[in-house]
């Protein structure tokens, strides 16, 4: 999917959808999250995880918030201080529905930064 169908299909949300996680969602979002703890590099299931989680201000929090943690467990201070802003502007941009379809919410991208939507989450988000 490209960024600017997702960034279509993202304006046409129902802004109470916005609101609460599809169960289905939530399910997968808590198994990206837990794998995320016990692999061996966590950074590909929280950028998964982060990708999904935009639409909703609480979810999209608590990723960044993982992403932070795991910054510190590594001693990464470029992300440390990446992950301080975003988990900063993480919930008043999904609210706001301003928030950058296919980010993957790490700091090798910028934070308004734009990437295609992959299919696999697309079909998580029920946007296929």
């Amino acid at each position: 999917m490209t960024s600017a169908a997702a960034t279509t299909i993202t304006a046409l949300m129902a802004d109470r959808t916005r609101l609460r996680l599809a169960p289905h969602v939530r399910q997968w979002l808590a198994a990206e999250l837990a794998a995320s703890t016990t692999a061996a590099d966590p950074w590909p299931h929280l950028e998964r995880a982060h990708i999904v989680s935009q639409p909703w201000a609480w979810p999209h929090t608590r990723v960044h918030f993982q992403m932070l943690r795991v910054a510190v467990r590594q001693r990464d201070r470029r992300e440390l201080v990446g992950q301080i802003i975003r988990t900063a502007v993480a919930g008043p941009g999904s609210l706001a529905g301003r928030y950058p379809i296919g980010n993957n919410g790490r700091t090798t991208m910028g934070l308004t930064e734009i990437a295609d939507l992959p299919d696999e989450l697309a079909r998580v988000l029920g946007r296929t």
